[in-house]
């Protein structure tokens, strides 16, 4: 006996609106959107995501309403325009939580820059390009803390707040999250130039020093040696400073992080409470 779908038929393209919103963040996000992740495997978290969270709507009162709204007024030749939609919040999503990982690596490339180090170029699968040696390092670390310090809940509970506060269709914001990203965007080009400016600082002296020896001991050869005092001073500096970077990324990563659930409105996640219970 063939099965009706009838009944459901209404309530597909809100659950493709969904699903799209919920895309967004395996395109650009960190660890979710990196290509060393197969797609087939981002389809089925992605599909998962979707329908667990297309129920719990239906529950919640403030999205239930939106939910019902969406349906009765969608049509067949308005829904490409608001799939569009829908996957432009999750890549804004993404995208804000990527910026921080961005930044250190941006602020690692300078360093290798003055380390003359930028010859030696490493792939980074998280963004599919090229990178320098500390670059890579600063960004694997970035990752890390940002897996460690709970950015991925942040980041997947801030988009499950948005079918709150930004109803199915009814996201037309666009001039507020051109602002938003503009200023990520500062906070990220400043997180780099934090990183880098100790390094900065410190080739600058090293060059001067340098200099002084060249017009003072002529007969010292100091290309053969500028290079490795250039390296190991970085090196030295890079140790010590290992924790301050570390505060100056967490620092920029929750106040990016912040503004992103200011900007939809969404509340912070729960902590977790003794032993990992919430």
């Amino acid at each position: 006996m063939p099965v009706d779908l009838t009944p459901i038929l209404p309530y597909v393209p809100v659950w493709l609106m969904i699903l799209f919103r919920l895309t967004g963040i395996f395109v650009l996000a960190p660890v979710l959107g990196s290509s060393t992740v197969p797609r087939m495997i981002k389809v089925y978290l992605a599909l998962g995501l979707s329908f667990a969270v297309w129920p719990m709507l239906w529950i919640d009162p403030a999205a239930s309403s939106n939910l019902a709204a969406a349906v009765r007024n969608l049509d067949l030749w308005s829904l490409g325009l608001l799939v569009a939609l829908e996957l432009l919040i999750g890549y804004v999503i993404g995208y804000a939580a990527s910026l921080p990982l961005t930044g250190m690596q941006l602020g690692g490339h300078v360093i290798d820059q003055q380390m003359g180090l930028a010859a030696a170029q490493l792939f980074n699968p998280e963004f599919d390009d090229q990178t320098g040696v500390t670059g890579q390092l600063l960004f694997m670390l970035a990752l890390a803390l940002f897996v460690a310090a709970g950015g991925l809940n942040v980041m997947l509970h801030t988009l499950a707040q948005t079918f709150r506060h930004v109803p199915l269709g009814g996201f037309a914001s666009f001039d507020q999250i051109v602002t938003m990203v503009v200023g990520m965007i500062t906070i990220m080009f400043e997180l780099g130039l934090r990183i880098a400016a100790p390094i900065l600082c410190l080739m600058f002296l090293v060059s001067v020093g340098m200099g002084f020896l060249m017009r003072t001991v002529p007969q010292f050869n100091i290309l053969s040696v500028g290079f490795a005092i250039r390296i190991l001073s970085s090196l030295v500096i890079l140790m010590m400073l290992v924790g301050a970077i570390a505060g100056a990324y967490g620092n920029m990563a929750g106040e990016i992080l912040g503004e992103l659930m200011r900007f939809f409105e969404a509340e912070p996640p729960p902590l977790p409470g003794p032993r990992g219970i919430p």
